[in-house]
């Protein structure tokens, strides 16, 4: 069962932004991405109220993703993008990414906090950001 409402055009979507943001970083890469894309439609909070669709969070301004003002966002999503893209719709979380919101590639070391926000860990080249508890509980829930 779907832990978001995503048309098929939506996957397409989810599957683009998670190829433009983490390909070189392999599927488990790429399906982290996808984890903080569905935890900002799920978790209405932060900087994320009243985002509720993939394409409001995918696109959304100021606050969202840069790979979206690059070309190579606008590649057709290859069939194993939109089978990872099902699979993070479909509730599947990968550490450090579970509760994440946030992530970003640093030329160094991961910091501890970004924009006042936890590390979560690293993956390859990006690090991971999840709030605290208090300020988002509803990213912190089980699907």
């Amino acid at each position: 069962m779907a832990v978001i409402k995503a048309t098929e055009s939506d996957i397409r979507t989810l599957a683009q932004l998670m190829r433009a943001e983490a390909e070189g970083e392999g599927d488990l890469g790429m399906l982290m991405v996808g984890n903080v894309g569905v935890n900002r439609v799920r978790s209405n909070c932060l900087d994320f109220k009243g985002i509720r669709t993939i394409p409001q969070m995918v696109f959304q301004s100021p606050g969202g993703f840069e790979a979206t003002q690059k070309s190579y966002f606008y590649q057709h999503p290859r069939e194993s993008e939109i089978r990872l893209a099902r699979q993070v719709v479909q509730g599947q979380r990968y550490d450090p990414a579970t509760n994440a919101l946030w992530f970003f590639r640093p030329t160094g070391e991961c910091p501890a906090q970004w924009y006042n926000q936890p590390n979560a860990g690293r993956y390859k080249a990006h690090c991971f950001f999840q709030p605290e508890y208090s300020n988002c509980p509803t990213v912190f829930g089980t699907y």
